[in-house]
């Protein structure tokens, strides 16, 4: 499973989210918007965080841990 978080720099839920996908057994790459203007035009970004799996949106904000959870379960 491909998991990519897209967050500007100034995020302060993006080190949450990604820690929380390590409690839970994922790995996932933080991949800032200033740095990947072609991910935010892509995944049309406007706010942070999203969270990318498998190439798609499934969350444009922090998720809580049971819509986290879901996500994942539906996806393995």
């Amino acid at each position: 499973m491909d998991i990519y978080i897209i967050a500007t720099k100034g995020c302060s839920h993006c080190a949450n989210l990604k820690r929380e996908l390590e409690n839970l057994g994922y790995q996932s790459e933080i991949k800032f918007a200033e740095e990947h203007p072609d991910l935010v035009q892509k995944f049309s970004i406007r706010h942070s965080p999203n969270l990318i799996i498998n190439e798609e949106v499934v969350f444009r904000r922090q998720p809580t841990e049971a819509e986290l959870k879901e996500v994942l379960a539906a996806r393995a």
